[in-house]
């Protein structure tokens, strides 16, 4: 044993007694290979199941297998999971945002159409229900489905390497969600995002927000001003 070459055991050994750590909430990396984007995504994952027994899965793909359709992937990939599970599948060739889950009743937990929003937020949905809505009806829906928190970041250009944009937009999506599970268990995620940490800019926002409206009003008046001039 004494002149069996160290280097051959320690190779064997390393071969029968290896250890593969598996990510187990970003169940599918194949864009951005991103050691703390994968650590956040855990520990978010980790904590939201802990407390709720809900798993979050993130699937990031460069695109859904050739042979199959995003249906029948959908099919597949849910088949997987025993636990209750929300999935949040990104394809970047695809061009494809959705999530699915393996139990129906899991969708009472988050909004799937606010999350996958394109409008980011309230004001964008009136402004745009100005200029688009045809009725009470369309200016409900727009208001209704307001907060996107993954088409709206995923619509930025950058110059360059996209990663960065995917892992922010896919990281506020899962976080989004997270926090919606939470909140309808009626519980706090200490990896979340707290209330108290959303005060600023709940204020910059309010402001800028103020801001646009009083302007768009000066508009209005403005106009129909001159229009009630140029009648008389």
């Amino acid at each position: 044993m004494n002149n069996f070459p160290k280097g051959l055991l320690a190779l064997i050994i390393a071969i029968f007694f290896q250890v593969e750590v598996f990510a187990e909430y970003l169940y599918k990396d194949e864009i951005i290979h991103n050691p703390k984007f994968t650590k956040n995504i855990e520990i978010l994952g980790s904590e939201l199941f802990d407390k709720t027994g809900v798993s979050l899965k993130l699937i990031m793909l460069k695109e859904i297998p050739v042979d199959e359709s995003i249906e029948v992937y959908r099919k597949a990939i849910l088949k997987e999971f025993s636990k209750p599970t929300i999935v949040l599948m990104f394809s970047e060739f695809d061009k494809n945002v959705n999530i699915w889950t393996n139990d129906v009743s899991l969708y009472k937990y988050f909004n799937k159409k606010q999350v996958l929003s394109p409008v980011a937020s309230p004001v964008q949905a009136f402004f745009i229900s100005i200029i688009f809505a045809r009725s009470l009806d369309d200016i409900k829906e727009l208001m209704s489905s307001s907060g996107g928190a993954i088409l709206p970041l995923l619509g930025n250009k950058v110059k360059g390497n996209q990663t960065g944009k995917y892992s922010a937009a896919m990281y506020n999506g899962y976080l989004d969600i997270a926090m919606q599970v939470a909140s309808s268990h009626n519980i706090t995620l200490e990896n979340g995002v707290s209330k108290s940490s959303q005060y600023p800019l709940t204020i910059i926002k309010t402001l800028f927000y103020g801001f646009l409206l009083y302007a768009l009003f000066l508009y209005l008046r403005n106009k129909f001003k001159k229009k009630g001039a140029d009648d008389e």
